[in-house]
């Protein structure tokens, strides 16, 4: 069993990407544009070089992502109804991750040691995705 996390971008899914893996590390299991669809799909030539689909795996979870494709899906909504949760090796670890994921966007709450005994903190991303980090103390990892 795993609980992956699926996001949908507005045309800039594969920079998106690209950030995480700069922050995470490891290689794309499959990335696919919707010039790869089958032509009865009609993607429009405008939208051909969108991402279809991404996976990126992300210690035992993987990272799931997409483009809009008019016609295909509901349309984007950002919002903020959905949250991250990542839990790092160490630390350390949560520090240095934390400072990337934040690079560009918005801290909500800084990475500090909390009353339910971890280590946590809350951000924003440059592209509008927020993120839990959260470190147990009691769970001393790598």
């Amino acid at each position: 069993m795993s609980l992956n996390t699926y996001l949908t971008f507005d045309g800039d899914c594969a920079e998106a990407f690209d950030f995480y893996k700069s922050v995470f590390g490891g290689e794309f299991m499959m990335v696919s544009t919707f010039a790869d669809a089958p032509p009865d799909m009609g993607v429009k030539d405008e939208e051909k070089d969108r991402i279809m689909h991404v996976s990126l795996p992300v210690g035992g979870s993987v990272l799931m992502g997409s483009d809009t494709a008019g016609g295909h899906g509901p349309a984007l909504a950002k919002g903020n109804n959905f949250s991250i949760a990542f839990t790092p090796a160490s630390k350390e670890d949560a520090d240095a991750k934390f400072a990337k994921l934040k690079e560009g966007g918005a801290e909500t709450m800084a990475m500090q040691e909390t009353f339910w005994g971890s280590y946590f903190g809350m951000c924003t991303d440059r592209f509008g995705v927020q993120w839990m980090v959260n470190f147990p103390l009691g769970e001393r990892q790598g």
